[in-house]
């Protein structure tokens, strides 16, 4: 590990800045490498009571996205179970800062993905249901450049909250999932729309990915029954004020989410 660096105390400066609110800033002791983020992360969940998390977010998989972070690849974080939601839920905007909302295609897994190296294909046998979400996301962050990406990573990514749909009846396995056109609603009014091809090509290659990181091998891999949000195929729509959020995947069931 760097010299200096100790995830304990990066994890502590971490909670301490979203209990209070406050932008996250360049630590003292951060993280240099996204495997001392992971382990950063982990040293976060450990303290909010979440070593074995409900499941996990990735960051940046879509090219859209990844241009507007400022990022040249993928990057994941976990979720803590009591901010993730089943099909709708009903939220306090302002215990929300700065918030935006993703459009998201997730995967509910059926079987444990270990550490190790995987493709779409060796993934694809783990995937229990794919269903759309969407994530609650904080923007506490100044200058991603200063901040780093293995800080970036350690705060779980602007992660916050995520509310995840259903099957609702459909056989996802009939179903183009590397081609599916997802869309935004604010209130009704659609705020942007994006595919599911934008997604590493192809959602699996996402999974793989993550099943394939070093977040994943921190903690000890994904296991039966988490829920992987795998990316957004649209740059997050930022909240002024209170609203009702749908996200869409036909024919995949809508998920929504209200903030008032």
């Amino acid at each position: 590990m760097s010299p200096g660096f100790d995830p304990d105390a990066v994890a502590a400066a971490l909670r301490r800045a979203r209990l209070g609110r406050t932008l996250v800033l360049p630590l003292t002791g951060a993280p240099s490498t996204v495997a001392e983020g992971a382990l950063a992360q982990l040293a976060l969940a450990r303290l909010v009571g979440s070593a074995e998390p409900a499941g996990f977010k990735i960051g940046a998989t879509g090219k859209r996205m990844q241009e507007y972070l400022g990022l040249t690849g993928p990057a994941a974080g976990f979720m803590e179970a009591g901010n993730v939601y089943r099909d709708r839920a009903d939220l306090r905007f302002a215990d929300y800062i700065k918030p935006g909302v993703e459009c998201e295609i997730a995967v509910r897994l059926a079987h444990d993905l270990p550490p190790g190296l995987y493709t779409a294909e060796t993934v694809a046998g783990a995937v229990g249901e794919v269903i759309a979400g969407v994530e609650i996301v904080e923007n506490r962050y100044d200058d991603l450049v200063t901040l780093g990406t293995p800080t970036l990573i350690a705060d779980q990514v602007y992660h916050c909250a995520a509310v995840t749909g259903s099957l609702g009846g459909v056989d996802w396995r009939g179903l183009n999932v590397g081609a599916l056109r997802g869309r935004i609603s604010i209130d009704g009014v659609v705020r942007d729309e994006g595919i599911s091809t934008d997604l590493m090509g192809h959602p699996f290659n996402c999974l793989a990915w993550l099943a394939s990181s070093e977040v994943a091998a921190a903690f000890g891999g994904l296991k039966a029954g988490q829920t992987v949000m795998l990316g957004s195929v649209t740059p997050p729509v930022w909240l002024n004020a209170p609203g009702a959020v749908t996200v869409e995947f036909a024919p995949l069931p809508a998920v929504t989410v209200r903030l008032g």
